[in-house]
């Protein structure tokens, strides 16, 4: 094979991936949807993706999209087909429904054009995922659901009012996407078992890590402190990404109000922001930033003492936070505030770059902040791991080499001739 054929082996190729989330978001799964097609645009295939207006982290309608219904851009040498869909300020089961409804609506209704030789669609969007399967069996071609959350367990771990109702029928989507699949990828090996009782042969799973989508920190480390307003004799301990009911933010809270002398930073938006303000509320040592650019986003968690990653206790089997990728390539500790036993607690063990602490335990929080405030060495050598697990196992190249191997197994599977 000569190196034009390596580099581009998905030549003519037509490709849709399906993903409510997309560029420009920054967070959650918007950069890897956005990054795989982008790299399959590069690898010589005619890629398409169908997404929704940008809203995620803070669950608003981005500016520039308020008057758009539907749009098609070109972003990286890929097609980008928005369409309109409803977005809930607030979560409940009711208002999850009302979403993911709407983007199924919309985009069965006004798929994009042409004939796909392969569907790949994200999940955790139930609508993403029965829209991927239906637009693969609608043209009888491959189809390969990633599962980044699953929304059924979500429903039932993460706390969403209404969320034991809705439980059975987004598991039941969850059922009806994935057995569609030519393959499913998995992001974490602890989602298998939950995707094989969903009815899908375990023969046919894949695991795909998520790769770290940002660069490393660059900028001084004393200078980003002093440009933030952090004392350099405080501790720093700072959450970013996602601000959601599933993440147990309140553990932050409580602990920067068991001790005065740690600041606590809550960057990023989401649903439960203004909640945690008004918990926050009399505590000078707590913090809210606006989600960080690209240029700055690692140099401020660089800039931190320590990194937190929380969920609720209830949180077991059904999301790996996709912000630890880039906690690691920061290079400072990890505190995990986690289930022992789920997908998270593994992540972090096996990156040798972090502290598991009981979920929901503020004390047991500030204890190993402490410590690791108090021996900067041993928390130096803990963050260390971090780049070196990214390095091994997370960089882009490694992450996206997997997915070529997943489509083209699928592709392979199917019959190679081009359509």
């Amino acid at each position: 094979m000569s190196d034009g054929e390596r580099h581009r082996p998905f030549e003519d190729r037509r490709l849709l991936v399906v993903s409510t989330n997309y560029a420009p978001e920054v967070t959650g799964i918007g950069p890897y949807a956005t990054q795989l097609a982008e790299h399959w645009a590069e690898s010589g295939a005619r890629v398409r993706a169908l997404t929704g207006m940008p809203h995620y982290p803070s669950w608003q309608l981005d500016e520039a999209y308020r008057s758009v219904w539907r749009t098609v851009e070109v972003r990286g040498g890929v097609g980008v087909h928005r369409r309109r869909h409803y977005v809930p300020s607030r979560q409940s089961a009711l208002r999850r429904a009302a979403f993911e409804a709407s983007v199924l609506a919309t985009g069965l209704l006004a798929p994009p054009p042409g004939r796909p030789d392969a569907v790949i669609a994200q999940m955790p969007s139930l609508a993403g995922g029965v829209i991927g399967a239906r637009l693969a069996l609608r043209h009888r071609v491959p189809y390969i659901p990633v599962v980044q959350d699953l929304m059924g367990a979500a429903a039932a771990q993460s706390g969403i009012r209404g969320g034991d109702r809705a439980a059975a029928l987004a598991a039941a989507a969850e059922r009806y996407a994935l057995g569609r699949a030519t393959l499913v990828g998995v992001i974490h090996e602890s989602f298998a078992p939950r995707v094989t009782a969903l009815g899908v042969d375990p023969g046919r799973i894949r695991t795909v890590p998520n790769w770290t989508h940002v660069q490393g920190p660059t900028a001084d480390r004393a200078a980003t402190r002093a440009r933030l307003g952090w004392d350099p004799a405080t501790p720093v301990l700072l959450h970013s990404g996602n601000m959601g009911l599933k993440q147990g933010l309140e553990v932050l809270v409580d602990t920067a109000r068991l001790a005065p002398d740690l600041r606590v930073v809550l960057m990023g938006d989401g649903n439960q922001r203004d909640a945690l303000r008004a918990r926050a509320e009399g505590l000078p040592n707590v913090d809210f930033l606006e989600p960080a650019g690209a240029a700055e986003f690692t140099d401020i968690l660089a800039a931190a003492d320590v990194l937190a990653v929380t969920q609720r206790a209830s949180v077991l089997d059904m999301s790996v936070p996709s912000k630890l990728t880039s906690y690691f390539v920061s290079g400072r500790p990890v505190v995990a505030s986690v289930a022992d036993e789920g997908g998270t607690a593994d992540e972090v063990r096996r990156s040798g770059a972090g502290v598991l602490v009981a979920p929901e335990d503020p004390a047991a929080l500030l204890e190993t902040v402490r410590k690791l405030a108090a021996d900067p060495v041993a928390a130096g050598e803990l963050g260390a791991g971090g780049p070196a697990y990214v390095a091994r196992h997370l960089s882009r190249e490694a992450g996206l080499a997997r997915f070529d191997d997943l489509l083209t197994e699928a592709l392979d599977g199917r019959g190679s001739a081009r359509r």
